[in-house]
């Protein structure tokens, strides 16, 4: 199992060295250094960039997700930033463009703390296979995970700079990593729209579960946008920029676009698509594990469920591929919509083979698809069909 590197020492904070991909022009932002390996057993998919997640029992066994367990989603370079060095700007269609360190942010502006679920949008990307094929690590249900997050509410930092009033205005971040996408390299560049950054619960955090940031979690500043998909959540944040369009940038304009079922590979430039932010409803079955071998008699079912928009308001299991439904106990909610909900049932189960299956409710009577080929695209976005676990008894 990878164990974790030591970050690079003795590197000054503004200068820059690639030292994995081949050389090439460097912004002045940060050393850049291979990926640090997980210490922990996350199941890794790729090492550069480096994207690891959860095994799914141990999503189950903390409802604050430890930050070495933490899923990680590079796209790239891993910056090592030195802090004393730090500097966020903030410009665009703002009155007073400030530049701020990370001692700036935090004597300046008043400290908020935020419990959300950061979750890739590829998550659950596995389950499309059996329908088609699907570009992208194949990542299970443990391409996400729970935490309290600290740092200042970004629409605080946004008035500070005299944010320009309007509809229709985007939140440009770009970030620190660099990306090599096939023969493209770029600094990696997200945006939301503004209505969605003056929302109080988005923020610039330095961090998670009360510990600062480990380099591959974002240190020393990361955004974090609740209810949104991981992507929109920038790690190693350099810059914030309001502009009247959507980031220029290849992650932007051409990544976590969400296609009709109907749409190929070969067809993807000409079809309709939609820019992916919020995250749908969702569940999962965290145990027993899929091919697990069982006794006879009772068995406790345990898993997650995610409803950012309008909540969990109830969750069903099933033991027969969806005939008969079972409504389970939720055993811990966070007083916030952005976090998840931990669900768990006792059944019967008899001798044979079974398949467990998960479905879960919003307040207002919204429900997961049962069919998986409906919601089927070729990169593999949004996963949230019935989570089906086949387990023998016997």
């Amino acid at each position: 199992m990878l164990t974790r590197r030591a970050v690079l020492q003795g590197a000054s904070s503004i200068a820059v060295a690639r030292t994995t991909w081949p050389a090439s022009a460097a912004s002045a932002s940060a050393t850049m250094a291979a990926p640090s390996e997980p210490s922990s057993d996350l199941l890794v998919h790729s090492k550069l960039p480096l994207n690891a997640e959860t095994p799914i029992a141990k999503l189950r066994s903390a409802f604050v997700t430890p930050q070495a367990e933490f899923y990680i989603r590079d796209h790239g370079t891993v910056p090592t930033i030195e802090e004393a060095g730090y500097r966020l700007t903030i410009g665009g269609k703002v009155r007073a463009p400030i530049e701020l360190s990370l001692s700036d942010l935090k004597s300046r502006f008043p400290e908020r703390k935020v419990m959300a679920v950061m979750q890739c949008a590829g998550n659950r990307r596995a389950d499309m296979v059996d329908v088609g094929y699907v570009e992208g690590d194949l990542w299970g249900p443990g391409a996400i995970g729970n935490a309290e997050w600290t740092g200042v509410s970004l629409a605080d930092v946004l008035s500070a700079a005299g944010v320009e009033d309007g509809s229709g205005l985007h939140v440009a971040f770009s970030a620190h990593d660099e990306v090599v996408m096939k023969d493209d390299r770029f600094d990696y560049g997200v945006s939301i729209p503004l209505e969605k950054a003056m929302t109080p619960d988005v923020l610039l955090a330095w961090a998670m579960n009360g510990e600062p940031l480990m380099a591959e979690h974002g240190f020393p500043l990361r955004v974090v946008v609740p209810g949104y998909a991981g992507t929109r959540s920038p790690k190693w944040l350099a810059s914030i920029m309001v502009q009247d369009e959507e980031a220029d940038t290849p992650i932007q304009r051409k990544e976590y676009r969400l296609f009709p079922p109907t749409t190929t590979k070969e067809t993807a430039d000409k079809d309709p698509n939609v820019v992916i932010n919020d995250m749908p409803l969702n569940s999962a079955i965290c145990m027993p594990a899929a091919g697990a071998t069982l006794r006879p008699g009772t068995t406790t079912i345990e898993g997650y469920a995610i409803g950012t928009q309008n909540g969990v308001a109830k969750v069903e299991v099933s033991y027969d591929g969806g005939e008969n439904w079972h409504e389970a106990a939720i055993d811990k909610r966070a007083d916030t919509q952005w976090a998840w909900v931990f669900w768990s049932v006792v059944l019967d189960l008899p001798a044979g083979q079974h398949q467990l299956a998960v479905r879960s409710f919003d307040e207002v009577g919204g429900s997961q698809p049962e069919d998986i080929a409906r919601i089927w695209n070729w990169k593999g976005y949004l996963a949230n069909s019935w989570h089906r676990v086949s387990v023998s008894v016997g």
